[in-house]
This record gives C-alpha cells, structure tokens and sequence, in this order.
C-alpha cells in the first residue's frame, strides 16, 4: 500500500466519512473547502491521527501545515520526508 492509499484510508476512518472510498478521492485535489470539503475541525482530526499513525511533529506555523495539508499528495510527500521513505 502507498502512502497516498494509507492518507486516503487515514482520512475516511479518522473523519468517519461513511460515504466515500479510497478512490473517490483525488491524490490532487485540494482537502479543504473545494474538493473534498474537510473543515478546521476536520484538519485537527486528521493531523492528530498522522500524528498518531506516522509518529509526525507538526509545525507551529499554520502556513506551513496549510501547504502540507493542502491534497492527498502533498500529505504524503510531508509525510514521506518525515519518516525517511
């Protein structure tokens, strides 16, 4: 499984979006607001359960993790750069 897969699968369970598979969601495709509609409760959820899962550090600064958390993939690569994969 890649990384991308785990994030998707990651997102589905710790969200509890009951509605949406794996591929529904587009590696690309921005997280919050346009794409899949997550909230800044959502985003909290999500960076607790990467924190919990990856053993991640998150940054302070919201800037930076807003470009981290900006799709699927660029999770990854955050998370990928983290864990030396």
């Amino acid at each position: 499984m890649t990384v991308e897969e785990e994030i998707k699968e990651l997102i589905i369970k710790s969200l509890e979006l009951e509605d949406i598979t794996p591929s529904d969601i587009n590696e690309e495709e921005p997280l919050f607001i346009d794409g899949l509609g997550l909230d800044s409760i959502d985003a909290l959820e999500l960076g607790m359960a990467l924190k919990k899962k990856y053993n991640l550090k998150m940054s302070s600064n919201k800037e930076e993790n807003k470009k981290y958390f900006y799709s699927v993939k660029t999770l990854a690569d955050y998370v990928r750069s983290n864990i030396g994969e």
